[in-house]
């Protein structure tokens, strides 16, 4: 998919306040309504938009825990990787899951009501796992940075 410059400033826009409507996304980056609804509807089409959704505060929700944890697997085989990326895929406690070169296979970050929650999650999901060889956590003791947000180089796209 193609962008250019405007692509590229409403992608910097949205990811900060998804929550402009197309007259005011307009005024910023000098478009129409219906022409920002155009953009919005191809970036949305072609990938370069993947969600819109809402940060949720953790621990508002009761999850006030949270941990990076390092998932080295038995064996690096295509069956037993895509495995684990589908049990990943379908438990809601890993918020993100990155397979990964270096010592570890794979990170994940994994949210927790408390350690008691956490400890019985790691019998279901790590200790009953066969494919997996070890894991070592990391308790996050400070949010200092939370995000999805990617530097945009407006000099990268085309005008």
């Amino acid at each position: 998919m193609k962008l250019d410059r405007l692509d590229s400033r409403l992608l910097n826009i949205l990811q900060a306040n998804n929550r402009h409507g197309t007259e005011e996304l307009g005024q910023m980056v000098g478009l129409s309504a219906t022409a920002v609804q155009r953009r919005l509807k191809r970036l949305r089409e072609g990938g370069a938009i993947e969600a819109d959704v809402s940060i949720v505060k953790p621990k508002t929700v009761g999850r006030p825990i949270a941990m990076l944890v390092l998932v080295s697997l038995e064996r690096e085989r295509a069956d037993i990787v895509d495995r684990f990326k589908q049990s990943i895929r379908q438990t809601p406690e890993v918020m993100n899951g990155y397979y990964v070169t270096g010592e570890a296979d794979f990170v994940l970050i994994i949210t927790s009501r408390s350690m008691e929650d956490y400890e019985a999650f790691t019998r279901r999901f790590f200790y009953e796992n066969h494919d997996i060889k070890g894991f070592k956590t990391m308790v996050v003791m400070d949010r200092v940075k939370v995000g999805f947000s990617m530097p945009i180089d407006f000099e990268h796209f085309l005008d």
